[in-house]
């Protein structure tokens, strides 16, 4: 698995991604999910919240996220990716795809079949596992699933 996973980096670094794996994880949450406060953003994506922050700032500064006022508690700000991060997200997504597709293009349909079932079993479970682990049960109702996002 650490093996794997250094490979991926790798492989993201070559592949010319702009964004760090924070960046992309967060960015993905924002497109795919909607507006945000910064807390709940972290909490979605298992990440500290000084963690999301200093990402977040970089990420608005860089003109991919924005902020707005909440209307709920104009003390805090609701976040969500402007369309020069939606474009830099969907540009991510359609290279990662591109390259996936080619990587993988010789395994039998049935192989790729099965590694895509089986690591959307591990990505819920993992999921699953780390609310458990919190101490907040379940992965919420309705909430986004790893398989749903595109990070």
């Amino acid at each position: 698995m650490v093996r794997l996973m250094r490979l991926f980096a790798a492989w993201t670094q070559r592949a010319g991604f702009e964004c760090g794996a924070a960046d992309r994880v967060l960015l993905a949450r924002l497109v795919t999910c909607g507006r945000c406060r910064a807390t709940d953003l972290a909490a979605d994506v298992f990440l500290d919240l000084s963690t999301v922050s200093r990402q977040v700032r970089s990420l608005v500064d860089r003109g991919l996220v924005e902020r707005h006022p909440d209307p709920e508690d104009r003390r805090g700000s609701l976040l969500s990716a402007t369309e020069a991060g939606r474009a830099a997200y969907q540009s991510a997504v359609h290279r990662r795809e591109a390259e996936l597709t080619r990587l993988l293009e010789p395994w039998p349909v049935e192989d790729r079949a099965l590694l895509t079932r089986l690591l959307k079993r591990l990505n819920d479970d993992l999921v699953d596992g780390t609310y458990t682990s919190l101490g907040t049960g379940q992965h919420p109702v309705g909430e986004a699933r790893q398989g749903d996002l595109h990070a």
